[in-house]
């Protein structure tokens, strides 16, 4: 191979490499989402005391992500329906919803706003969980993050076989074009 090749080669893993991390400073850091359709699960108590008895069936969507500064960190969520967000560190299983958890809220400024700050520990995986508030309720949200650090999103593994998928299919053309 030789050093052009190579050049060719390493922008475009490395482009590969920074779409997939997403990557951004942690001030003004907004992910959005839609509740609409999604996998349902029985929602804990803002307390996290117990489950609840109105959201036993409802919507959520997931966001995996960490940071490399400790710190506190504040989150804010709006949506276009009753909302309540979660924070979990290390893991999250909605067959055991109160596993894991660090900290909820509902109702911050009014019933579509949800948001708390707490501190993350750098290299910790989170996950933050968007929820419906009652069964039925469906809609799209927006969640900002604010910190003293960087927070990654992390790649979901169908992501991460693309990605792999990607290279090889790079790799087989590369051999298939230096044989000719």
């Amino acid at each position: 191979m030789n050093i052009t090749k190579f050049i060719r080669t390493f922008v475009a893993v490395s482009a590969l490499f920074v779409g997939v991390m997403q990557t951004a400073k942690a001030d003004i850091v907004t992910f959005t989402g839609d509740v609409t359709g999604d996998v349902t699960y029985h929602r804990p108590l803002e307390s996290l005391t117990g489950l609840s008895g109105v959201g036993t069936d409802v919507g959520y969507d997931t966001l995996t992500f960490t940071t490399n500064v400790t710190g506190d960190y504040t989150f804010l969520s709006s949506a276009s329906f009753d909302q309540i967000i979660y924070l979990y560190a290390n893991a999250f299983n909605p067959a055991a919803p109160l596993t894991n958890a660090v900290i909820a809220n509902d109702d911050l400024l009014n019933f579509r706003t949800s948001g708390f700050e707490t501190t993350l520990t750098a290299g910790v995986t989170y996950f933050l969980v968007t929820a419906a508030f009652d069964n039925g309720d469906i809609g799209n949200y927006s969640v900002t993050i604010a910190g003293p650090g960087l927070v990654s999103a992390v790649p979901e593994p169908s992501t991460w076989l693309m990605l792999a998928l990607g290279l090889a299919a790079i790799t087989y053309a590369q051999r298939r074009k230096s044989q000719r």
